[in-house]
């Protein structure tokens, strides 16, 4: 069994865990797209996840389930929908990663 997650795993001590997958399905990514009984391939060696579904059966369960509800104009919430980044890029806020090499 492999466990697949777009954020963290509390508890998890075996098996193959593959945890922080970018973008997030609340971002509209595509673990929003997997549903029950899906295939899916994990190819270690390559660092490639693939939904094996259709890509327009993938366009359509994305239309139709809509994961991304619509933002505020402002406030906290809009804020960090636009400006903190996906797990692979450290979680940070965007505007606070350095422009030198202090990055």
């Amino acid at each position: 069994m492999v466990r697949i997650s777009d954020a963290r795993m509390s508890g998890t001590a075996f098996g193959t865990v593959v945890v922080h997958v970018t973008p997030e399905s609340a971002a509209g990514g595509p673990l929003a797209a997997v549903r029950s009984g899906d295939l899916i391939e994990l190819d270690v060696g390559q660092r490639r996840l693939d939904l094996l579904v259709d890509d327009t059966e993938i366009a359509r369960r994305l239309t139709a389930n809509p994961s991304v509800s619509p933002l505020p104009e402002r406030g906290y919430r809009r804020l960090y929908s636009g400006h903190v980044l996906q797990a692979d890029e450290g979680c940070d806020f965007d505007f606070l990663r350095g422009g030198g090499n202090d990055q």
